[in-house]
């Protein structure tokens, strides 16, 4: 018997599991762990509310999870309450599945002005995660600035944009919900240093702004290289281009009936945030493109901006003796390992990049590479107590775990206590989720 403990219980972590289970069968037990009460990692606080298809993902690692063989242990804090290293007394092979929860640094002056935030607290705002639930963003101004060309600055722009009925169906937080519906924002500036030709944004998450009830994207044509340079895109993203060329079609006059206007702006880069307390503007430079690169030109403008939200990418959280790499933001690793018996996956392997559905085969490759190192004695010949060490460890350190079972209580609660027409109200502290579970 081998046992595996696995850290988050996102999209990385349960895929992880599941292919523990195909490749050992019954001679495999896994412990996945995460330091809130409640799994699903990314899927929870981090895809959009609106965007339930996507969260039914979780279906799949309820049927991992449910399993004899895989356990989830919640409520657990590695660094706080256990250590990597302790770990590795009780587990034959540790996996960071930690994903990047850590906002990349906007380092521009005035970047610690009063209502400007990263993506990761702002979205997990409006997700209702316990650590940034409280983040009270100020809507009472009439600008936002987002910085970032990807599907989170999409999700960020669509959030300040929906009306109260344009929420519904989603489990988007109650003290978030009343506050956007409460905002008195009319005017979203998305930011990008390059250009359309390059954006992260996929053709679905961009049409979404194209079919909200009071509010449309606004697209110069003057930004638009010639339409015949769209041939040479992949696909995916020629679609995406195509919409953007359908938003600077459309008339002023039409455009003019929607309240809140989304603007892409182009071949710019932030310098400077200004303001006394409180954000009051941005300083933004004039960019070219150099050998696909964006290249400053010197030329300089203010713009309004009342709250900012940088969306500009996301960095792993470092773990003490955990070797790490600074400049790409993640574990260092070979292929997945960093120490033998440690090893990453996911974001916390690659760096935040690719879909959900690509941990899936990051998952199965990295269990295939634990087996490698079993077959080849790397690992160590004689497997480790697992489970029966952690839980002798736990009741020593008087530690509350929370397993998957009793998840299904909290989100029991969740769903009962949901308004009209969402799927669950989420707990928004961990002391509320505890006492859910009686």
């Amino acid at each position: 018997m081998r046992h595996i403990a696995i850290i988050g219980s996102g999209p990385a972590g349960y895929y992880s599991a599941e292919a523990a289970q195909k490749r050992f069968g019954e001679n495999v037990r896994v412990d996945i762990f995460d330091m809130l009460p409640v799994p699903y990692g990314l899927i929870r606080t981090g895809v959009a509310p609106d965007h339930q298809s996507i969260k039914g993902v979780s279906r799949r690692y309820e049927k991992t999870a449910l399993t004899e063989n895989v356990r989830f242990v919640g409520n657990v804090a590695v660094g706080r309450d256990i250590s990597i290293p302790q770990l590795q007394e009780y587990y034959d092979a540790v996996i960071l599945a930690t994903g990047a929860p850590k906002d990349r640094d906007l380092d521009i002056p005035g970047k610690d002005l009063a209502n400007v935030f990263g993506s990761a607290a702002f979205v997990g705002w409006y997700n209702g995660h316990p650590q940034f639930a409280n983040l009270d963003p100020d809507l009472s101004g009439n600008t936002a600035v987002v910085i970032g060309m990807g599907n989170v600055a999409l999700d960020v722009a669509r959030m300040l944009a929906k009306t109260d009925c344009e929420f519904d169906g989603s489990d988007i937080v109650l003290h978030a919900l009343e506050a956007l519906c409460a905002s008195k924002i009319e005017r979203i500036v998305l930011l990008g240093r390059r250009g359309p030709h390059q954006i992260m944004m996929t053709p679905k998450e961009l049409g979404e702004l194209g079919r909200l009830d009071n509010a449309a994207p606004h697209v110069a044509r003057g930004d638009l290289p010639d339409e015949e340079e769209d041939a040479i895109l992949e696909p995916g993203l020629r679609k995406s281009v195509t919409l953007l060329r359908e938003f600077a079609a459309v008339p002023e006059h039409i455009r003019a009936e929607k309240k809140i206007a989304i603007e892409f702006a182009f071949f710019v880069q932030p310098k400077a945030l200004i303001g006394t307390d409180k954000v009051e503007a941005i300083e933004v430079e004039r960019t070219e493109l150099v050998k696909g690169r964006a290249v400053g030109t010197g030329e300089t403008e203010r713009l309004p901006a009342d709250l900012v939200v940088s969306c500009i990418g996301y960095r792993t959280m470092a773990i003490p003796g955990v070797p790490f790499d600074e400049r790409a933001g993640r574990f260092a690793n070979d292929e997945g390992r960093i120490l033998p018996g440690l090893y990453c996956v996911g974001w916390a392997m690659r760096g935040p990049s690719g879909t959900i559905g690509t941990n899936k085969p990051d998952g199965f490759a990295i269990v295939d590479r634990i087996a490698e190192d079993i077959e080849s004695g790397a690992l160590g010949r004689a497997s480790k107590k697992g489970r029966e060490a952690f839980d002798a460890y736990a009741a020593g350190k008087g530690l509350d775990l929370v397993t998957f079972r009793d998840w299904k209580k909290i989100e029991e609660a969740e769903a009962k206590a949901a308004r009209e027409g969402a799927p669950r109200e989420k707990f928004v502290d961990i002391e509320a989720m505890m006492k859910a579970l009686g």
